[in-house]
């Protein structure tokens, strides 16, 4: 008798265990900034500064401030969440979840990264930008066939042009790097 006792005992330990843990379940967003707040600031104060970059404001400052807000926030949040505060469920979005997954986006947008990645060396940024521009689109559902890769190679030269010329943020520019 007292072995079923023991038993039922322990079920019930471990039901009100998971039921707490479920409860504040927002502990594990906390414990994760907590973690990645000590692994910022540690990268940050053993970051080597040479001495003629050194100043008021240096290249350890905003990591500095980013892992320090970050620990706060962690410290914040498990505080709130301990004192019974919880997340509100999100109202504003219009997802059906009795239907299935769209695969087919996925994976077409997944090939198209993908070959982002591969062609940007070889054929620079304006190229493989603007198949990365016209495949997403694609893959999200535009077939505008002939409006659609006109945009996507603009869109790229613009954004080619931006961040290389006027940001000073070298692009690859491939066999039209002597062109543009």
């Amino acid at each position: 008798m007292t072995n079923t006792a023991t038993t039922k005992e322990t079920t019930e330990a471990t039901t009100e265990k998971k039921s707490w843990l479920r409860e504040h379940s927002e502990l594990g967003v906390s414990l994760l900034l907590f973690a990645i707040g000590v692994l910022v600031l540690t990268d940050a104060l053993t970051m080597t500064v040479d001495i003629a970059q050194r100043g008021p404001v240096g290249p350890k400052t905003v990591p500095v401030l980013v892992g320090a807000g970050l620990l706060v926030v962690a410290v914040l949040l498990a505080i709130d969440v301990l004192r019974g505060g919880r997340g509100e469920s999100e109202g504003g979005e219009d997802i059906d979840l009795s239907e299935p997954s769209d695969w087919r986006t996925v994976l077409l947008l997944a090939g198209v990264f993908l070959a982002f990645a591969v062609l940007i060396g070889p054929v620079g940024f304006p190229v493989s930008g603007a198949l990365l521009f016209w495949g997403a689109a694609y893959a999200l559902g535009s077939r505008h066939l002939h409006r659609d890769p006109l945009i996507a190679a603009g869109l790229s030269l613009i954004t080619y042009v931006i961040f290389n010329n006027l940001l000073g943020v070298p692009l690859p520019g491939g066999p039209l790097m002597g062109v543009l």
